[in-house]
């Protein structure tokens, strides 16, 4: 799966904040009016909405009107294409070290019959 390194960006971006990734806690229990997502925050609601709009960048939520109220639902799709693009990554990583493993257990059992004859020379001595 290939994803847009500015969509990456600012998904990451979007979760490195504490107060973000409240706000799409809560919003994984189901749609939200902003004065609802603002309660449990010690800060304005103005602060609260920019958070809110760093997350509608990131398509991490989406806003719907319904008269004058603004309702938000967290959209599960952006955390998914960033889910698999970091478990590319990990199987990526995983099979280099896994060769890299290979490679030292190789080299490991070619020097260890070298070894075993001079811990036998020691032993005997200088001839």
């Amino acid at each position: 799966m290939q994803i847009q390194h500015t969509n990456l960006d600012q998904t990451l971006m979007a979760l490195a904040d504490p107060t973000r990734r409240a706000i799409l806690q809560r919003l994984s229990e189901g749609e939200a009016r902003v004065t609802e997502l603002a309660q449990p925050f010690d800060m304005s609601l103005n602060a609260v909405s920019k958070h809110i709009r760093i997350l509608e960048r990131a398509d991490l939520v989406r806003r719907r009107t319904a008269g004058r109220e603004h309702l938000l639902s967290f959209n599960r799709k952006q955390l998914d294409e960033v889910a698999a693009w970091i478990e590319s990554q990990r199987a990526f990583w995983n099979a280099r070290l896994d060769a890299l493993e290979l490679l030292l257990k190789a080299e490991d059992a070619a020097a260890s019959p070298t070894k075993k004859r001079k811990k036998k020379q020691k032993k005997k001595g200088p001839s």
